[in-house]
């Protein structure tokens, strides 16, 4: 059994989602430090009204914290919109190297189609591909690049191609 909750907690899945509650956590102590700091002096300077405020609830002695409550609320605003501009910058680059990759798909397509042809005519000539996608960024490169000036990875298969 503790050989198997070793093997659980050692999976990488389970790291990254725990480093990631550590960065959330640190993430989240900004964003409290930065709604007291600036977002609850502004809301106290437009309503005039204390952010810190409570309700008294009788002769108990409790009260009703309210400025806990609305500092929490501006948290899970800033958190939920920062969250949401992160998530849409990486939807937009997913999508932006998806319709890089059919592009070039589309355009090697488009030179075995030549290259079909020149086999049944012999007047058209094949074009020899000039640039291809790193496997790693996709970023596109020179065809006979044999790293990638983005990323800095050495393409695989590509030196010893050179080499001959």
């Amino acid at each position: 059994m503790f050989k198997e909750f070793k093997e659980f907690i050692s999976k990488g899945n389970v790291m990254d989602m725990a480093i990631g509650v550590i960065i959330a956590n640190a993430f989240a102590a900004i964003v409290t430090a930065f709604t007291e700091s600036f977002i609850q002096p502004l809301l106290g300077l437009i309503g005039g009204a204390e952010i810190h405020g409570t309700i008294p609830l009788g002769n108990s002695g409790q009260a009703i914290d309210y400025g806990t409550f609305l500092t929490a609320v501006i948290n899970f605003l800033i958190v939920a919109f920062i969250l949401f501009m992160v998530i849409k910058a990486i939807t937009t680059a997913e999508k932006k190297s998806k319709e890089k990759l059919e592009k070039l798909a589309a355009k090697a397509a488009s030179v075995a189609k030549k290259g079909k042809k020149a086999k049944e005519n012999e007047e058209v000539a094949i074009e020899e591909p000039t640039i291809k996608l790193c496997p790693y960024c996709l970023t596109e490169i020179p065809f006979k690049a044999t790293r990638c000036p983005h990323c800095t990875t050495e393409l695989e298969g590509f030196k010893k191609e050179m080499s001959k």
